[in-house]
C-alpha cells in the first residue's frame, strides 16, 4: 500500500462526511507531518499490510495517477500486472481480489 497525499484535507478540499465522521486532519507540508498521518492511518484502519510512504513531491502519486484512490498490484520484477479504475468509481476491491485469485499460486 502506498500513503500519498491527502485527498479531502481540512484545508482543502474537505467532504461533509469526513467532518460527520470527525476525520479532520490539514494537508502536511513535512514528510513528517504525513508520517504520522500514515502510521494514524494504518492504526484506525487496523491494517496489517505494509504501507508505504509518497515523498512531498508527490512523484509516486503522479506516476500511478493514485489520487484519490487506486488499486496497483506489481510484481517482484517490476511489471504492472494489475490496474484498477481511478477511485472513487472505479475503485473496485472485489474486482482486485478476483484477480488475484487467478494470479497468486496456490
Amino acid at each position: 500500500m502506498l500513503y500519498i497525499h491527502e485527498a479531502h484535507p481540512s484545508d482543502g478540499w474537505q467532504v461533509s462526511s469526513n467532518i460527520t465522521e470527525g476525520i479532520e486532519v490539514t494537508q502536511p507540508v513535512a514528510l513528517s507531518e504525513r508520517r504520522a498521518l500514515a502510521a494514524e492511518c494504518v492504526e484506525q484502519l487496523g491494517l496489517t499490510a505494509p504501507l508505504l510512504l509518497d515523498g512531498m513531491d508527490n512523484a509516486a502519486d503522479r506516476a500511478y495517477q493514485a489520487w484519490p484512490e487506486r488499486l496497483y498490484v506489481v510484481a517482484p520484477g517490476g511489471e504492472i500486472v494489475y490496474q484498477g479504475g481511478k477511485g472513487p468509481y472505479g475503485f473496485q476491491p472485489d474486482e482486485l481480489e478476483a484477480f488475484l485469485q487467478g494470479y497468486l499460486p496456490r
